[in-house]
């Protein structure tokens, strides 16, 4: 029988980063040099593409001074199949 177990995935609060961004006088690409990540990358996080590994979204915490998951971060549950 097959099943499917919930699992997690974090979407950047793109409209959030925007405001960040903002007040500190950053772009987007100064944002992801100072995370260690590529431009591209970032851009395909801030439209909704892919999903932040843990690493990458406490640096990107870090960078825009950030200390709670949820002020910068919103979960979404996904299911995936599990075989029996």
């Amino acid at each position: 029988m097959k099943r499917r177990k919930p699992c997690y995935r974090s979407r950047l609060r793109t409209e959030v980063v925007w405001e960040m961004l903002n007040r500190l006088n950053m772009s987007q690409n100064e944002l992801a040099r100072r995370a260690g990540i590529r431009s591209g990358y970032m851009s395909q996080l801030m439209s909704g593409e892919r999903f932040a590994s843990p690493g990458v979204r406490q640096r990107l915490m870090d960078v825009l001074g950030v200390n709670e998951f949820d002020d910068l971060f919103i979960l979404e549950k996904v299911l995936e199949r599990v075989d029996e």
